[in-house]
């Protein structure tokens, strides 16, 4: 049975959509890139798995057609999956994200270990230390020509209005796929909202102070650490520091994809997340 509905969470109104048996185990997946990112891609991407699970998809405060009612801080993102956790009335839940995504997926499972059956992270990090490594991608890249301006505010949150951030997207874009595809990446363009104000305070305030790795290894619950090889926002070796903090995590590393082997690999990610997920008890 699905669900979509515009619910108030913690004051914010949140567009929230969820799949599958209301009775079978709770999944809820968070979208990356705060002011930019939506729903629809943790819903394309864990939709297949509403099969058995009860999938939880939904516009984060600040992005998509979710309202920017502040503060867009990890704290308050983590509080509202809880609160989402809640509504549904599950006391446990499976939690995936990717990207940014997979930074509230993180801090969710340190700060309410009870609540979490498993992880799923994807191409995701524990802090900033690989940041640089994106810009200098980003320089070298023979794709396109990325101008100086946007390759300056790459993981700043220095944005002026929607329109600059809209140009910065469009210019960033090629570098996500291993197979480039400019019609898949002007489709993305056109179907994006844009929050410029969550995406400052994202990248502007609430990474400088990112550094989760003390607390990794306070996560108890298995956990699957996924990455693409070509990935040039955050690269493997981001993952092998998850993967190895995190005493019960398993690292896979898709071979054919870059910063969504979600999208790029789908069957062999759905399949690996499946056997994870049986084999850790929980499908």
């Amino acid at each position: 049975m699905s669900f979509h509905e515009r619910l108030t969470v913690n004051g914010a109104e949140l567009v929230v959509e969820a799949f599958g048996p209301e009775d079978g185990p709770a999944m809820i997946v968070h979208h990356g890139a705060p002011g930019l990112g939506s729903r629809s891609e943790p819903k394309r991407s864990f939709g297949p798995f509403a099969d058995t699970f009860r999938v939880i998809v939904f516009d984060a405060r600040g992005s998509g057609e979710s309202s920017d009612h502040e503060p867009f801080t990890h704290a308050q993102w983590v509080a509202d999956v809880d609160a989402i956790r809640a509504y549904f009335g599950h006391e446990r839940i499976v939690m995936a994200g990717g990207s940014y995504g997979g930074f509230i997926a993180l801090e969710y499972a340190v700060a309410h270990p009870d609540r979490v059956s498993a992880l799923v992270l994807r191409d995701t990090a524990a802090d900033t230390a690989h940041d640089h490594l994106a810009v200098e991608r980003a320089k070298s890249t023979d794709r396109t020509v990325i101008p100086q301006w946007a390759i300056d505010r790459i993981g700043t949150g220095r944005f002026e209005s929607n329109d600059q951030l809209r140009e910065y997207w469009k210019a960033i874009l090629p570098l996500y796929d291993h197979q480039h595809d400019p019609a898949k990446d002007a489709a993305k363009l056109a179907a994006t909202r844009f929050h410029y104000r969550t995406h400052n305070a994202a990248f502007g305030q609430n990474m400088p102070r990112y550094d989760l790795k003390p607390k990794l290894p306070s996560i108890t619950c298995p956990a699957l650490v996924t990455v693409g090889r070509h990935d040039w926002r955050t690269p493997v070796a981001a993952s092998e520091t998850i993967a190895e903090l995190i005493p019960d995590a398993r690292l896979v590393v898709f071979e054919h994809s870059g910063h969504s082997p979600q999208l790029e690999e789908p069957e062999l990610f759905q399949r690996t997340v499946r056997d994870f997920l049986a084999e850790a008890g929980v499908a």
